[in-house]
């Protein structure tokens, strides 16, 4: 009996959107990758490249170029073209540039028939997610951003070291902005299951180098730290996309820290944020409504504000 076949598109043919689709065929998470770029021959270099892959793999997919109008019949269409900040500027200093390459991409996908889900690590990501969920008119569950989830990635591997821990032991999330405001929402880090506040209080000498502030300004910073040692991160996000996709296309309902559009969850409504949701064949299942202390809610609420302030700072259409 013939199945349906598992199609993902990647937009995007840089660092970050080759990086993905090396996870992808690495973790065999689809069946057919089309890489799109805006120069066609690099999205051919790249198929022939990822192609090439496939004789020491587990299983074959298979990787072919394509462009924008080619994205009918696919599942995901992952975004990560976009204006990337120059040093000194932040992510929030490119929106303009974001808007017009936003709005020259998701347009003729949706002219094409595409009707899956968007994926999209194209900063900043929490701006470009909302965008792309006004142009193309999809429900909000079927938008997805990277938001905060390679953030709490970063915030994992830190305590991981920490504690002498593997990093997927410990469970808690960076929330709001993909960017300058985002805070970790200590209230809800556990070690093993364990409240790490109540790790601290128990083993305070143990621990009395530990500096929760210092931990979140790390996790803030890890990407620009690596961005200005190297020029770019890529292999972090990418991973990020491929694990975002995989609890997609099999259904996984992984909580993961996203950005999602909200509807009056966490008392805010018409704003895209880092937060956790329950990731499914659907797109997002559901959102998760963390109890958030005092201290943490204004945190979001101020993010959140950010936020807002850069999606009424757009120039018009």
């Amino acid at each position: 009996m013939k199945r349906k076949s598992r199609k993902v598109a990647i937009v995007g043919s840089g660092l970050v959107g080759s990086s993905c689709a090396y996870s992808m065929v690495n973790q065999a998470i689809c069946d057919e990758i089309m890489m799109v770029d805006r120069t066609y021959d690099r999205a051919m270099a790249q198929a022939l490249d990822l192609s090439h892959c496939t004789d020491f793999m587990g299983t074959r997919t298979k990787v072919y170029a394509g462009t924008t109008s080619d994205c009918a019949g696919m599942d995901i269409v992952i975004l990560t073209a976009g204006a990337n900040p120059k040093p000194g500027q932040t992510r929030l200093d490119v929106l303009d540039d974001a808007k017009t390459i936003t709005r020259s991409i998701v347009t003729p996908i949706v002219e094409s028939g595409f009707d899956g889900i968007f994926v999209i690590a194209a900063n900043p990501v929490d701006i470009v997610t909302y965008l792309v969920w006004q142009i193309s008119g999809l429900p909000r569950h079927r938008v997805i951003g990277t938001g905060t989830s390679i953030d709490s990635s970063r915030l994992k591997t830190l305590l991981s070291e920490v504690f002498s821990i593997d990093p997927r032991s410990v469970n808690g999330y960076a929330l709001g902005e993909h960017g300058e405001s985002q805070f970790v929402a200590w209230s809800h880090v556990t070690i093993g299951g364990k409240p790490i506040l109540h790790i601290l209080d128990q083993h305070r000498e143990r621990f009395k180098h530990l500096d929760l502030g210092d931990l979140a300004r790390k996790t803030r910073d890890a990407g620009w730290e690596i961005y200005t040692r190297k020029g770019s991160t890529h292999f972090g996000i990418g991973s990020a996309l491929a694990y975002i996709a995989r609890s997609i296309l099999n259904d996984e309902h992984k909580i993961i820290a996203v950005s999602a559009i909200l509807d009056g969850e966490y008392g805010q409504k018409g704003i895209c944020t880092g937060v956790p949701a329950i990731i499914g064949g659907e797109g997002i299942q559901e959102l998760i409504e963390l109890n958030l202390n005092e201290e943490e809610s204004a945190k979001f609420t101020a993010s959140c504000d950010i936020i807002r302030r850069g999606i009424d700072s757009l120039s018009p259409s």
